[in-house]
This record gives structure tokens, C-alpha cells and sequence, in this order.
């Protein structure tokens, strides 16, 4: 699923690209089941009954503890986030 938002004048396009399924609080790493494709330097934004959380760009990707740069719909990545995140949130990627 993607939409179309206009932040400050600027149109961006979000596409869904993933759901959190587990939240590591002590080292502040979510897992994420993709659904799409994400990248290191992806800009994302997270979504949680139909509430924004927040935005971050994507600094570290990891599967089975070893750092990638590219992930695809399919794969469980452990993703390192700015904030505590809860299960169940879904994950945008937005595109400029």
C-alpha cells in the first residue's frame, strides 16, 4: 500500500515496507517482518493505530547479527530505532 501526503509543501510517497514484531528495549532494536524492500538511508516512519510515532532514517540493518545494507519482502531484519517502539507497528518508508 502507498499514499501520497503533503508535509510543509513538499508531496512525499509512503510506502508500507514492514510490521514490528518484537522490541528490544536495552539495546533499542525492533524486529521487522518486511513487506517490501528497505535500505540503509531509507527515510522511515512509524504507524501504530492509525497514530504517527516517528520518523528516523535507517542506520543499521541486521539479519542474524550480521550488518547488511539492503533487505527485501520477505526477510525478519533487526532494525536499530531512535525511540522505545511497540509491537504491531507498522513501518513506512517514505519516498521524497
Amino acid at each position: 500500500m502507498s499514499f501520497k501526503i503533503s508535509k510543509g509543501g513538499e508531496k512525499m510517497t509512503e510506502t508500507k515496507v514492514g510490521q514490528v514484531t518484537h522490541f528490544y528495549d536495552k539495546i533499542g532494536v525492533a524486529v521487522v517482518e518486511l513487506t517490501g524492500d528497505l535500505s540503509t538511508g531509507d527515510k522511515i516512519r512509524f504507524v501504530r493505530g492509525g497514530e504517527d510515532l516517528f520518523e528516523q532514517e535507517v542506520g543499521s540493518l541486521q539479519i542474524e547479527h550480521e550488518k547488511i545494507e539492503k533487505a527485501q519482502a520477505g526477510q525478519a531484519i533487526g532494525l536499530k530505532v531512535t525511540q522505545e517502539i511497540k509491537d504491531g507497528a507498522e513501518v513506512y518508508k517514505i519516498d521524497q
